[in-house]
């Protein structure tokens, strides 16, 4: 079984996500693709976080339909902050044998040296990185930046999908329309419970 990992906090999930989730199947021999929601990424603040179960519950329901994409709350278990590199050690404890690739941004890859067990990860799970659209501020990666290498880190063709989580929640809070950015499972959650300060679009 060779599984593919998407980590995020899908705060909320969006169209961008299936989009590269669905890419990585196609392009990567991947036999499944699992959108790995995090409770609470160290690298990030925990204040605008919706609460997980209903983070979970919407990925769950937009994944519904297509039996290779999972929705994986095996982070909800673990001691906390979450760290990749502990929720590999499980993974692998309790998937022996099995191949994982961990799917990230290019903006992810920029600074994957501050991630706990960065070269562990590299040399014993490898990545699969898609491109994102770069702000002048980020048109050179920092020094010692790590590059692909075609074999632990791969650069996929994937399409450049510039939909962002902050500006749906400042939307949704804001009474705007997230039609077409928000899979219909996703948005019906959000508005069944309010979630993000949720207000009717006109």
């Amino acid at each position: 079984m060779k599984v593919g990992l998407y980590f995020g906090s899908f705060n909320p999930i969006h169209t961008g996500h299936l989009i590269i989730g669905q890419h990585m199947l196609s392009h990567h021999g991947l036999d499944e693709v699992w959108f790995v929601v995090t409770p609470h990424n160290p690298m990030k603040q925990a204040a605008d976080l919706a609460p997980e179960s209903d983070r979970l519950e919407m990925v769950q329901r937009v994944v519904a339909d297509n039996a290779r994409l999972k929705a994986e709350d095996v982070e909800f278990g673990l001691p906390r902050p979450n760290y990749t590199a502990h929720t590999m050690d499980f993974l692998r404890r309790r998937h022996p044998g099995w191949e994982f690739r961990i799917i990230i941004g290019e903006d992810n890859l920029r600074t994957l040296q501050q991630w706990a067990r960065w070269r562990e990860l590299v040399d014993g799970v490898g990545f699969l990185v898609y491109p994102r659209a770069k702000s002048e501020s980020e048109g050179q990666s920092p020094e010692g930046t790590i590059a692909p290498d075609g074999r632990n880190i791969v650069l996929s063709p994937a399409p450049i999908i510039s939909i962002s989580s902050t500006y749906l929640r400042s939307a949704l809070a804001n009474g705007d329309s997230a039609r077409y950015l928000l899979p219909d499972g996703a948005a019906d959650l959000i508005r069944e419970k309010g979630l993000y300060g949720f207000k009717a679009s006109e």
